[in-house]
């Protein structure tokens, strides 16, 4: 492990080995996600009687996480929930009954190695109160910021109620990851996974755009740390495209104080996007400050080894990639530089 600078991938997900019925929890019928264990190593995560996503052991057992992020380099991993388990569109109360759940369950994932294995928590965020209670809930009992979906049915980040925690988080010195779920399905979009190739970026697209036409970057705090998952999605790609409209169409467009481009320092995004053109043009939009390790651990359409694309890039300097793989993650986790980074050189007896 680094001595210096210790490299932190802040996208990765978990699954938990097992957790109790959800219906006998919450009192309501599904479909609920469930694990289907089919071998020691190997489990299929279940909605309800359908398969969802082949798993293995290193979705939940420390060591097989600590094993990869040394194959990698990696000091670090922020391990947050995977978004089927948010449960948006259930009631309230069964969604922080499921969100006391996973996120207790989380802490035991990370227990094995807790200065490696930082926890993100999970809140019912289609209720406002309920999702600042179980934040606060979490951060008390070892979280170090939550994760939040891009959207709750058809309510984006600029919502009221979203805008209202999206301020609580501020409040509290947490980060929050955004991260696409629940995509749109049509004949169209259920080939070739095109709901995550072409939906997941849209969506985070439509998000970021969300937070800075409806006004949500001009109501909330400059100090939240916020982070948008692969690359911001298509966002990046598209902001000149974006400031045009604001400026030639200002009755239907410009409804934030500034054009889109000005907001680009507000949020961070992740790295994972791939290819050494893809992540200049995100560098040249985003700036190198504003980007951080990201490999989508332990899901396939991730990277791997995580961090290659920015060790191997042809045109980041030496301080960019130590931005990206380092600094600014510890930044938008809100621990001191000088004085953490001894904590993550620490090696768990359990490891």
């Amino acid at each position: 492990m680094t001595n210096l600078s210790p490299t932190i991938d802040i996208h990765t997900h978990y699954v938990p080995n097992g957790w109790p019925d959800l219906a006998q929890e919450t009192g309501a019928n599904g479909p609920w996600p469930w694990l289907r264990s089919d071998s020691e190593r190997e489990a299929m995560l279940m909605l309800g009687s359908a398969e969802f996503r082949p798993l293995r052991s290193n979705a939940w057992a420390a060591e097989e996480r600590l094993a990869a992020m040394d194959a990698d380099g990696v000091d670090v991993q922020v391990v947050s929930p995977t978004p089927v388990f948010f449960s948006y569109a259930r009631d309230p109360k069964e969604a922080v009954k499921v969100s006391r759940i996973f996120n207790d369950l989380a802490l035991e994932v990370c227990d094995p190695a807790q200065q490696r294995l930082i926890p993100f928590c999970q809140v019912p965020l289609q209720d406002t109160d309920a999702a600042c209670r179980e934040l606060d809930r979490s951060l008390e009992n070892g979280h170090v910021g939550v994760e939040i979906g891009n959207h709750v049915g058809d309510r984006d980040l600029d919502d009221e109620g979203i805008i209202t925690f999206l301020q609580h988080c501020a409040d509290r010195n947490a980060a929050v990851f955004v991260h696409p779920w629940d995509m749109p399905t049509s004949p169209r979009l259920d080939r070739w996974m095109a709901r995550w190739l072409v939906g997941m970026p849209g969506e985070t697209h439509l998000s970021i755009l969300s937070l800075i036409l409806g006004g949500g970057f001009d109501r909330l705090p400059a100090h939240l740390r916020l982070c948008f998952a692969h690359g911001g999605g298509s966002f990046p790609y598209w902001v000149g495209r974006m400031d045009n409209a604001w400026h030639q169409r200002p009755d239907l467009i410009a409804t934030s104080e500034f054009p889109p481009s000005h907001y680009l320092n507000r949020f961070s995004v992740d790295s994972v996007v791939f290819n050494d053109a893809s992540l200049r043009l995100l560098t040249d939009v985003m700036g190198s400050e504003h980007i951080m390790l990201g490999s989508d651990f332990p899901y396939p359409l991730g990277e791997r080894p995580a961090g290659n694309l920015i060790r191997k890039s042809a045109f980041l300097t030496q301080e960019q990639q130590s931005q990206i793989l380092s600094s600014n993650a510890q930044k938008f986790l809100g621990m001191d530089v000088d004085a953490d980074v001894q904590i993550f050189n620490e090696t768990p007896a359990s490891a």
